[in-house]
């Protein structure tokens, strides 16, 4: 079965970030990610790693001015050499902590956000990348998380991957975005998983641990081990109650975490 990794911006949130780690790795977590990285030193994170032997498998570039409401601007004219100074420090960030996938967040529609802007931000992104072995990820998002986000449909992230043309420019397919969405989750499986190079599972509609309840998970998860994925599902869900205690989906769903 495919490797779950631990969300830290969303599980174990009891603890400060940092003692966040060892907290993952007791409860048998191989793998890390979570959203923003920056107010923390980047040796500061390679140490928990390196004390805890997990691996770090996502996070996003810097998403602009988060607190008035931002998320993301990769595809917002007039901010690219904002962007480009992002997309340098994520690079630092992810050499030093050996992450090889990065998320780039669009922004919202409603901010100005166009397509032509953020064909060519990827593209730099991408390219700049490459001689790290970095892929760059790209999420569709549900509006009613994020309202007014510019991408929404996994056909339309299929078709911005194409018309950028790198080869390490992949899909962050999020089961739950997916199902707010569109729903269909075993066909966008199997037409979409190909470009999958991350995935994400929460349970809608209140974003809690995996279940059978909504979606079957327990047969997601075999359909994408079936499919022959081999990285990780990001555990980017809100717990309803204690993170430890709530693990206990791995064994309904018939899974392991490592």
């Amino acid at each position: 079965m495919p490797r779950f990794d631990a969300n830290l911006s969303f599980l174990f949130t009891d603890l400060p970030f940092l003692d966040r780690f060892e907290a993952a790795a007791r409860a048998g977590f191989k793998g890390v990610e979570f959203m923003f990285p920056y107010a923390v030193p980047a040796d500061e994170i390679r140490a928990r790693l390196d004390a805890t032997g997990l691996e770090l498998v996502l996070f996003n570039l810097p998403p602009g001015h988060w607190d008035k409401g931002e998320r993301g601007f990769a595809a917002l004219p007039g901010r690219e050499d904002e962007f480009a100074s992002a997309v340098d420090l994520a690079l630092t960030y992810a050499e030093a902590l050996g992450c090889r996938r990065l998320h780039v967040m669009a922004g919202l529609a409603t901010h100005g956000a166009t397509r032509e802007t953020y064909i060519a931000n990827l593209r730099l992104a991408a390219d700049w990348a490459a001689p790290s072995g970095i892929d760059i990820l790209i999420e569709p998002i549900n509006t009613r998380d994020i309202p007014g986000y510019f991408l929404t449909r996994t056909a339309e992230a299929r078709d911005v991957i194409a018309e950028v043309g790198a080869p390490n420019l992949g899909l962050q397919f999020d089961l739950y975005h997916r199902h707010l969405m569109e729903g269909d989750i075993e066909n966008a499986l199997a037409e979409f998983g190909p470009l999958a190079r991350h995935y994400q599972c929460a349970d809608p509609p209140d974003r809690g641990e995996p279940s059978m309840s909504v979606l079957d998970y327990a047969r997601i998860f075999r359909l994408i081990d079936a499919s022959g994925y081999t990285g990780w599902i990001g555990c980017e869900y809100k717990p309803r109650g204690a993170t430890l205690d709530g693990l206990a989906w791995t064994a309904a769903c018939g899974v392991t975490l490592g």
